[in-house]
């Protein structure tokens, strides 16, 4: 028996003449994601990516089938029987390999595209005679075109004729990469790890940068957020995540700026440093988990005085969204139950009593400039520490 694994593209299908350099890129993330899975034959044609294992008795479908279900720019994925391009072949197998299925079914159809127009039967026709053969093996079962407890699924193809059952919805999306790349300000919040996952989605490659302030942060808040970062992984593919020391520019604004500027000044600084890194990688955009309204930081005029700290673009995926959505989005990637572990981050640290919900860009710039930062932020910046996660 022949078993491979059949990938049907998402909206890389729309992108006409571009449509082969976002395959490209996703066979690539594919074979990033399956590397470690023993050798397998990689191909693709008619919007189709095709995986077969070189050895499937050592190849474990479920596992690949799971990790391909994170990976973006997949729309569809099916375990698949391949057989020759005849009726009498696809006939002859279609109810020892659905055999399984059907024993625990009481109606079933079956859908057949022929994406091979020299096959000389029509979809329509295909799909009679496999019905027919089916329900003469068991007797039992009914058709129902409608809403059958089963669809049976045969496709005949440029390399043969393949036959499965319901396929898999994939992760949707574009691939990874095929976007640019986007730096993300990850906490240990709920927010930020969802930001990352949405942006991915639209075929950014993330790095990520978060600021530690020990001894008011512990170790645990950061591998808290290391921990994020290992669960986006097998959405994002590699993290290059950058862990700034930012103590004493905190202390700084303690001591030297009004207390109700503290947290718009706090996200400025955070801003700069992090285009400081996107200036020398070449990263176009920075990205955040800020919600319109959400908190006292996060009202326009709050968002327009963090924006002018940098000239790159800054993507707010979740400015629109409330927190039960975001939640929705935290749990389905499994980032939840880390998100709300009771470490603090440093946006927690040193948190105004009364923050100023309508900042003015003056007098923020002016209270900015009250002290010098500079020497602070170039110390920051020098005693990065920088990683990658996978």
């Amino acid at each position: 028996m022949r078993e491979l694994i059949l990938i049907k593209n998402g909206e890389i299908a729309l992108k006409g003449l571009n449509r082969s350099h976002f395959e490209d890129i996703l066979v690539k993330n594919i074979r990033w994601r399956l590397r470690d899975m023993g050798k397998c034959s990689i191909k693709r044609a008619q919007s189709t990516i095709y995986i077969e294992p070189a050895d499937p008795a050592f190849f474990d479908f479920d596992e690949a089938m799971d990790r391909l279900c994170h990976i973006f720019g997949i729309s569809m994925i099916s375990r698949a029987l391949v057989v020759e391009k005849s009726m009498e072949d696809i006939l002859d197998k279609v109810c020892d390999y659905c055999q399984d299925d059907l024993v625990g079914v009481s109606t079933f159809k079956v859908e057949a595209k022929r994406s091979d127009k020299q096959f000389p039967l029509k979809s329509p026709e295909i799909a009679a005679e496999v019905g027919g053969k089916i329900l003469s093996r068991f007797p039992r079962l009914k058709v129902d075109v409608r809403n059958p407890e089963l669809t049976i699924f045969v496709e005949v193809r440029d390399f043969g004729a393949y036959i499965h059952g319901k396929p898999i919805p994939g992760a949707g999306g574009m691939p990874v990469s095929s976007s640019g790349e986007g730096m993300l300000l990850i906490s240990g919040g709920i927010d930020s790890p969802v930001a990352a996952y949405m942006m991915a989605k639209r075929g950014l490659q993330l790095s990520a940068i978060h600021f530690i302030s020990p001894p008011y942060t512990s170790e645990r808040a950061l591998e808290k957020v290391e921990t994020l970062c290992e669960k986006l992984a097998p959405y994002t593919g590699r993290i290059r995540f950058y862990c700034v020391p930012f103590t004493e520019i905190q202390e700084a604004l303690r001591e030297h700026c009004p207390e109700e500027l503290f947290t718009v000044l706090m996200r400025r600084l955070m801003m700069k440093i992090a285009t400081r890194f996107c200036e020398k990688e070449g990263i176009p955009a920075l990205i955040t988990g800020e919600s319109l309204a959400q908190v006292a930081s996060q009202t326009l005029n709050a968002l327009l005085c963090t924006d002018n700290a940098t000239d790159l673009v800054v993507l707010r995926p979740l400015i629109g969204m409330d927190k039960t959505e975001i939640i929705q989005i935290a749990r389905k990637i499994d980032t939840y139950e880390t998100s709300i572990l009771p470490y603090e981050d440093c946006c927690t640290v040193f948190t105004p009593k009364h923050p100023r919900t309508k900042p003015s860009l003056y007098f923020v710039e002016r209270a900015e400039k009250s002290f010098d930062f500079e020497p602070l932020i170039e110390r920051a910046v020098a005693d990065t520490v920088i990683k990658h996660i996978r």
